[in-house]
């Protein structure tokens, strides 16, 4: 089906407008001042990268416990970068190191590019088992939320190339998509409905190729960084991130925020309803993908890959807008295939990652819930129609 020309002119203009506006918000980052952090946000222009890169470098210097000691770790930083730089701190489970350490042994730079270039294509690779065509795989890892995701150097593209590619292939090769399942454990968040999603359709080969890859990492990252750093992680980041996910409204990082835990904090709700508020939403993303998953659902599988991911936000109380490539995966998706919906929601569903951040208030979750309940009909309209196929008549025979 094809869309209107106005819509594709319409979706043309939006995406120029923004990609322009993406690569301007990067050029501004990168505009440092005299100790070396940018003029915009006052910190390092490689922002998260520069912990997963610091990490790397204390960790292959043997110096782990640093990492998870919050004031040495935030020391060795200011020594490494500039003693101006603002408070940081380790977020990953010591798995990340295994990516951290080889990265470190390049200067900072190329490592950054690297790294960021080198995510992107993978997830660029990923979205080709969407069927997509190279150019539109080109430009959803070029969309506002992968060029917010390319200017803070995150994990966000890494992590969505694990997650839909893990999806994409679970049916027929249960095997590798356990192994990226089981990758995607150094941003466990992520992966938050897999095991549902696994028990769902019944692949229980993809969570034995799941359950040995995670044991892999636990035991390749404690005979290489010392088993202690497991330790240190359940005890010192654990509750940190903890006390950074329930600190109280508003924290300039809440801006980013995409779950509906903040927002509820964002409602005036305390911590302990904010749980409560986010349970329920969390319980209807875990019925929804079972009813995706199950082997009676017949959903259209491109879909299906789809909804999942995004709700994988839904899902979690811990999530950001550079967190949520899938999103635009998504639209890219509905765009192309479908003429529902309508071209003004999908156009919000492309632009809301720097919309987020420009807003004060931390609606962030509604704009990808909002794709997902525009996906829905058409996900229930291939059920339908795959329970009517199973259920025709076969042709008869005629001897030839």
């Amino acid at each position: 089906m094809q869309r209107q020309k106005w819509e594709v002119l319409f979706s043309i203009g939006l995406v120029s407008l923004i990609f322009a506006s993406s690569l301007n918000f990067i050029y501004l980052t990168w505009m440092l001042d005299e100790h070396g952090l940018s003029i915009m946000s006052q910190k390092l222009p490689y922002w998260d990268f520069s912990n997963l890169w610091a990490g790397g470098r204390l960790a292959a210097s043997g110096a782990i416990a640093h990492i998870f000691d919050i004031s040495q770790y935030r020391s060795d930083l200011r020594a490494l970068f500039t003693p101006y730089l603002s408070a940081q701190e380790w977020s990953y489970p010591p798995s990340m190191l295994l990516i951290g350490a080889p990265l470190s042994a390049l200067p900072i730079l190329p490592a950054y590019l690297l790294w960021t270039f080198g995510t992107a294509l993978l997830f660029a690779l990923s979205l080709r088992l969407l069927t997509l065509p190279w150019w539109a795989c080109l430009l959803v890892a070029l969309s506002p939320a992968g060029l917010m995701n390319i200017a803070l150097g995150q994990n966000g593209a890494l992590t969505a190339a694990l997650l839909i590619g893990g999806l994409s292939i679970a049916p027929k090769r249960p095997i590798l998509a356990g192994i990226l399942f089981g990758l995607l454990t150094m941003k466990p968040q992520i992966g938050i409905l897999i095991p549902i999603c696994l028990l769902a359709s019944r692949n229980y080969r993809a969570i034995a190729s799941a359950v040995v890859t995670t044991g892999a990492l636990f035991i390749v990252t404690g005979l290489i960084f010392g088993f202690e750093s497991w330790l240190l992680f359940w005890s010192q980041t654990r509750p940190l991130m903890t006390s950074i996910l329930e600190a109280p409204y508003p924290q300039d990082y809440q801006g980013n925020a995409v779950s509906f835990f903040v927002m509820a904090r964002w409602l005036g709700l305390g911590v302990v309803s904010s749980y409560g508020f986010q349970a329920f939403f969390s319980l209807a993303a875990i019925l929804t993908a079972i009813w995706l998953w199950s082997r009676r659902a017949g959903i259209d599988t491109h879909l299906r890959v789809c909804a999942t991911a995004i709700l994988t936000t839904v899902a979690s109380p811990y999530g950001y807008t550079y967190d949520t490539l899938a999103v635009s995966a998504a639209v890219a998706l509905l765009f192309l295939k479908y003429r529902k919906p309508h071209v003004i929601v999908l156009a919000i569903g492309w632009i809301y990652a720097p919309l987020n951040q420009s807003i004060p208030i931390s609606i962030g979750v509604l704009f990808p819930t909002l794709i997902l309940l525009s996906m829905l009909p058409l996900m229930r309209r291939s059920a339908a129609a795959d329970r009517q196929a199973d259920g025709a008549p076969q042709a008869p025979v005629t001897a030839s």
